[in-house]
């Protein structure tokens, strides 16, 4: 059955069940990477003891949107994202993308992966949409790679962009390829990698990058595809594109995609800012989820979503750090309070602006459906022991800890874990990854991004 582990006497444990129980003063039992039992005074014959006297524990954050390829393109004030417009701001970017290669694939998705376990992550979905002749098919290859070594669970989703600069698109021919190269690809690693058992720590994803990027056979071959091997798909909607598919369509987004199939209960989005209020009724009927992504949507000064409307209308919604290009971190737990702030910003013209323990749900709960995962999201008997606490006996949070539920986003809580747990495994502890090098990997990581792309724009890069 694996190794026993206790985390005994823990100060609180906030499950994000459906009764949203909070247990005080309790133990937490291991048995390999499932949770056994919860509650006071449990055996520890045969187990490994973990002190949690000075820990308020949470179910594993769950990121459903991001783009680990981006992480060494981070903090460029050159090409600085607020100050441009984003078709400018893509022309200056995507030259950069166009020379990734599978070393910079690897670093940079380790780098990422780090920063969301040690923030509390421990279920992470990726759209990897940058294949150029330098990174060949290898990138999700090298992802798997990384998230292994580092213990996180990885949900690959992989992407591409069919259509040509010259038909509107806007993404650089040389990061194109073709529907049937992609869908072979496709078939290869859901064969390789993709587990929708129980514990999964591998899943594939079908994710077409974006609307506008691709023909509409890669979409609707994409769901063919994905619904007869029964893996989810997902893509960019509703992040600026409506005019451009109004003019190439006339219609909007949303509609082309409900009447191609690309909705339902094994679709989700990423953005829905100009999403409409008929169109949330669309989404929550079919099952259609959506990842916000608020640190982009502030960045680039665009509409912070109407949650509780979407949430009225039936959707469910998740939470996502998006690309580091757009956000600058991989720190979900940043995300969750930047998220928590922009919804109370509109509490006066918005009816109910979600608390903060409801934005912790969003992230937990609401990122295991989004991603169809029944065993992770909450902390209950049965389900995968992926978990992380913080250390409550630190004077700054002295004052706070009668509420353990709103503690995290309320109160800014945004720093490294004490501890995070993936599938009963201690991946993260005391400031420390525990499977890797961490060092050596850093200078391995800096000197990847160094040689492949600061040295070729190093007016850019500075």
């Amino acid at each position: 059955m694996g190794q026993k582990k206790l985390i005994r006497n823990a100060r609180a444990i906030v499950s994000c069940d459906a009764l949203d129980t909070v247990y005080y003063d309790s133990d937490v039992l291991i048995e390999g990477f499932q949770i056994k039992q919860i509650g006071k005074n449990l055996s520890s014959e045969g187990c490994e003891i973990i002190d949690g006297s000075s820990y308020f524990i949470y179910p594993g954050l769950v990121n459903t949107h991001h783009h680990f390829f981006q992480t060494f393109v981070r903090n460029l004030i050159t090409i600085d994202y607020p100050n441009l417009l984003v078709v400018d701001w893509l022309d200056l970017i995507y030259p950069i993308f166009a020379q990734i290669d599978s070393e910079v694939i690897y670093y940079s998705s380790l780098t990422a992966m780090a920063d969301l376990l040690k923030h509390g992550c421990t279920t992470a979905f990726d759209h990897q949409y940058c294949y150029t002749k330098k990174t060949g098919k290898s990138a999700v290859d090298r992802q798997m790679e990384a998230a292994s070594a580092l213990g996180i669970r990885y949900h690959a989703g992989r992407g591409c962009n069919t259509l040509e600069k010259s038909k509107g698109s806007t993404i650089p021919d040389e990061m194109l390829e073709t529907t049937d190269e992609f869908l072979k690809d496709c078939e290869r690693l859901i064969k390789a990698y993709h587990n929708p058992g129980p514990n999964s720590m591998s899943q594939i994803v079908l994710a077409p990058c974006q609307p506008i990027n691709s023909y509409e056979e890669t979409f609707t071959e994409s769901v063919a595809l994905a619904r007869k091997l029964g893996v989810r798909l997902h893509t960019h909607l509703g992040e600026g594109e409506n005019p451009i598919m109004l003019e190439r369509m006339g219609k909007r987004t949303l509609t082309w995609a409900q009447e191609i199939g690309f909705t339902g209960k094994d679709v989700w989005y990423a953005h829905g800012w100009e999403l409409q209020p008929d169109e949330y009724a669309v989404m929550g009927k079919s099952g259609t989820a959506l990842s916000h992504c608020p640190a982009p949507a502030v960045l680039g000064g665009f509409p912070i979503i109407d949650i509780p409307a979407m949430q009225r209308a039936g959707m469910t919604v998740s939470l996502g750090c998006d690309g580091s290009a757009t956000n600058d971190s991989s720190n979900l737990l940043d995300s969750l309070r930047m998220a928590y702030l922009a919804q109370s910003y509109h509490s006066k013209i918005r009816e109910g602006a979600p608390s903060s323990y409801e934005m912790l749900k969003i992230a937990t709960v609401n990122g295991a459906k989004t991603l169809g995962r029944e065993d992770i999201g909450s902390l209950e008997v049965g389900k995968a022991a992926d978990l992380f606490a913080i250390d409550v006996s630190r004077l700054e949070l002295a004052g706070t800890l009668h509420d353990p539920k709103n503690l995290l986003a309320r109160c800014g809580a945004t720093g490294e874990a004490a501890l995070t747990m993936v599938g009963g495994q201690v991946v993260f502890q005391d400031g420390r990854l525990l499977k890797v090098d961490e060092q050596q990997l850093a200078c391995m990581a800096e000197e990847a991004c160094t040689e492949r792309l600061r040295t070729q724009f190093p007016t850019i890069f500075g």
